[in-house]
C-alpha cells in the first residue's frame, strides 16, 4: 500500500462524525458530570474538592458565554470600518468554545434581541397609510409633485430598511471572513439542531434568513464544478470516503474502482471553503440502466466507455449539514449532465438508481393501523364484513392476500394477508428474504405499493417519499421499479430491497419540474403506472426510445 493509500485509509478512520458533532451534544456535558461524579466518590475529601472545582467550573461556563455573547455584540454594533479580522477571529474561536447549551442560549439570544424593530414597522406603515396615492385627486391639477413623491421613496426605504433583522449584519460581516462561510453553516447546523428539540419560533425565522443568505451566497455562479479522480490529493479522497452517505466505500479498492475507468466522480466546490466539496455525485457508464445496485459497485471489469451510452447517477452526498434544504443537487446535475454530453456525445440516457428510504416506514404504518382499525371495528376476515368501514382498507388484491396465506400453509391459520405481511417485513432480520416461495409472494404487493407510494401518497401536494421529492422537483420522471435492488441490510430495512431508476430527458428538465412543481404532477413511465392502473393498455407508453 502506498503512502497516499495509508493515509487516504487511516484519516478516514480516525475522523469524527462532525467537527461541530461533541460540542453540540449534551451526552457530553453528562459525560463529564458522570466522570466528575465517579471522582468524587472515591472520598468526601475528593468530593469537597470536586464540589469547589465544579463551581469553578460553572462560573467559568458562565464568563466565557458572557465574553462570547459580549464578542458578538461587537461585531453587530462597530462601524463596518472597525470590524477587523481579529474581531470577528474572536466571536469564532469563543463560539466554537462553548457546550451545547451555551450556544443554544446564544442563538436564542440572537434571535430573539437581534430581531426588526417591529415598533418602527408599525410606525412607518402608519405614516404610509396616511400619505395619498400619487396622482389622486387630492394632488392639485393631477401634476405630479416631486416633493410630494419624495416623501414615499423616503418611507419606502426606511421600511425595507426596517423589515430587515439586525442579526442580518453578523452573518454578512462573517461572510467576509475567510473561514465565515463554513462557520455560518455550523451556526446553521446547530440552529436545525435545536429546532429538533421543538419548533421555536423566532428561532426558525432566525433560520430561514440565514438559510435564504446562504442560498444567494452559494448561486451557481460561485460555484466551481469539478471532477474528481484517484490523483487529488488524499485529503480530498479521505473526505469522499468519509462523506459518502449513500453506498459507503468499503475500502481503497472500492475507492479507486469508483474513480476510474467507467466512473466519475463530481464536486461543487466553493473559494471559501477549499480542499472540501459541498455536494458530490457518483457517476457509472454503463450500457444499459442498471437494475441492482450490485451491478454498479461490484462490475469488475467495467465496460469500455466508447461502448457506454447511459451515465447511471447512484450516490450524491452532501458534505455539510448546515446547508440542508439548499438545493444545491438541482445545479449540480444539470452541470454533470451537460458535461457529460460534451465530453462524451455517445452517451444518451441519463438515469439514477436510487434508494427509497422512506417505503417500508410508510407501508409498516399502514399495515398496523389497518389492524389495528379492523380489530377496533370487530371486523371479520371476510371481505364483505369489511366493505362497510369507512376507514378501513385492505391494501392487497384478493390474489395477493391468497398467495400470502398459502405461502404459510398451516401457519396461516385465521390470519388476515395483512397480518401475515405485517408479521414477515417488521422483524429486521429480514427472514423472508431466505424463501424462494415468501418472496414470490411478497414480489407482487410489494411492487405495486412501492409504485403506490412513489406515485400517490403526497404531503402538501409533493411525493411523500424524500428522494423522490428531490429528484421529481429536478425534473426528472420514474422510469422503473426493481426488485431485490439493493439487498444489504440498510436496503431491506428502507425498502424491502426495491430501488428506482428515475430518468433525466434533457430536453423535458424544465417542463417536468415547473408541472410538478406547479400542479404536483409525476411523470412517470408506463411500466411503472401498470402496476396501479392494470387497464392502462391504450394509454400512449411513456417510455425511453
Amino acid at each position: 500500500m502506498n503512502k497516499k493509500a495509508l493515509a487516504i485509509l487511516l484519516r478516514a478512520r480516525m475522523r469524527p462524525n462532525h467537527l461541530t458533532n461533541f460540542a453540540l451534544s449534551p451526552i457530553s456535558n453528562e459525560l463529564n458530570q458522570i466522570l466528575s461524579n465517579s471522582h468524587g466518590n472515591r472520598s468526601r475529601e475528593n468530593g469537597e474538592h470536586h464540589a469547589m472545582d465544579h463551581g469553578k467550573e460553572k462560573l467559568n461556563h458562565q464568563r466565557s458565554f458572557e465574553v462570547v455573547r459580549e464578542s458578538m455584540h461587537s461585531v453587530i454594533s462597530m462601524n463596518k470600518t472597525e470590524v477587523g479580522d481579529s474581531v470577528l477571529n474572536e466571536f469564532l474561536e469563543g463560539y466554537c468554545s462553548l457546550s451545547f447549551e451555551n450556544r443554544r442560549k446564544l442563538l436564542l439570544t440572537l434571535a430573539k434581541e437581534y430581531d426588526l424593530n417591529r415598533a418602527q414597522v408599525r410606525e412607518l406603515i402608519k405614516q404610509y397609510l396616511g400619505l395619498q396615492p400619487p396622482g389622486s385627486e387630492a394632488q392639485s391639477g393631477g401634476v405630479e409633485d416631486e416633493g410630494f413623491l419624495s416623501t414615499f421613496y423616503r418611507i419606502e426605504r426606511n421600511l425595507r430598511h426596517s423589515l430587515k433583522p439586525v442579526y442580518e449584519t453578523l452573518f454578512e460581516r462573517l461572510n467576509t471572513h475567510p473561514e465565515g462561510l463554513k462557520f455560518l453553516t455550523i451556526i446553521r447546523a446547530d440552529i436545525l439542531s435545536i429546532l429538533t428539540e421543538g419548533n421555536i419560533a423566532s428561532l426558525r425565522a432566525l433560520d430561514s434568513y440565514l438559510k435564504e443568505k446562504l442560498t444567494t451566497w452559494l448561486s451557481p455562479a460561485a460555484l466551481e464544478l469539478h471532477q474528481i479522480t484517484w490523483d487529488d490529493p488524499a485529503s480530498l479522497l479521505e473526505k469522499i470516503v468519509f462523506y459518502e452517505a449513500v453506498h459507503p466505500i468499503s475500502n481503497l479498492i472500492d475507492l479507486k474502482r469508483r474513480l476510474g475507468v467507467g466512473r466519475r466522480c463530481f464536486g461543487y466546490f466553493h473559494s471559501a471553503i477549499p480542499r472540501e466539496p459541498l455536494i458530490f455525485i457518483e457517476v457509472a457508464l454503463l450500457k444499459n440502466i442498471a437494475e441492482t445496485i450490485q451491478e454498479v459497485l461490484w462490475d469488475n471489469p467495467p465496460i469500455a466507455e466508447s461502448e457506454a451510452s447511459c451515465a447511471l447517477f447512484y450516490s450524491i452526498s452532501s458534505t455539510q449539514p448546515g446547508l440542508a434544504g439548499i438545493n444545491l443537487g438541482k445545479f449540480l446535475i444539470k452541470r454533470v449532465i451537460t458535461l457529460v454530453k460534451i465530453d462524451m456525445p455517445h452517451i444518451s440516457v441519463f438515469a439514477t438508481l436510487s434508494p427509497i428510504p422512506g417505503f417500508m416506514q410508510w407501508l409498516l404504518s399502514k399495515l398496523a393501523s389497518q389492524l389495528k382499525l379492523a380489530k377496533a371495528e370487530d371486523i371479520s376476515h371476510s371481505s364483505a364484513d369489511r366493505s362497510g368501514l369507512t376507514f378501513y382498507e385492505n391494501v392487497l388484491e384478493p390474489e395477493e392476500e391468497r398467495a400470502l396465506i398459502d405461502s404459510l400453509g398451516d401457519l396461516a391459520s385465521g390470519k388476515s394477508g395483512m397480518e401475515i405481511m405485517l408479521n414477515l417485513l417488521k422483524p429486521t432480520t429480514h427472514e423472508w428474504t431466505n424463501s424462494d416461495k415468501l418472496l414470490s409472494a411478497l414480489k407482487p404487493p410489494l411492487m405495486r405499493l412501492c409504485a403506490r407510494y412513489l406515485l400517490q401518497e403526497k404531503k402538501r401536494g409533493k411525493a411523500l417519499d424524500s428522494v423522490a421529492n428531490f429528484h421529481l422537483q429536478n425534473g426528472a420522471m420514474v422510469q422503473r421499479i426493481n426488485w431485490m435492488a439493493d439487498q444489504s441490510e440498510k436496503g431491506l430495512n428502507q425498502s424491502a430491497g426495491i430501488m428506482v431508476n428515475y430518468v433525466y430527458r434533457p430536453e423535458n428538465i424544465e417542463e417536468y419540474a415547473q408541472s410538478y412543481f406547479s400542479k404536483g404532477h409525476i411523470h412517470s413511465s408506463y411500466d411503472v403506472k401498470r402496476y396501479i392502473q392494470p387497464l392502462l393498455e391504450n394509454e400512449s407508453k411513456d417510455s425511453l426510445c
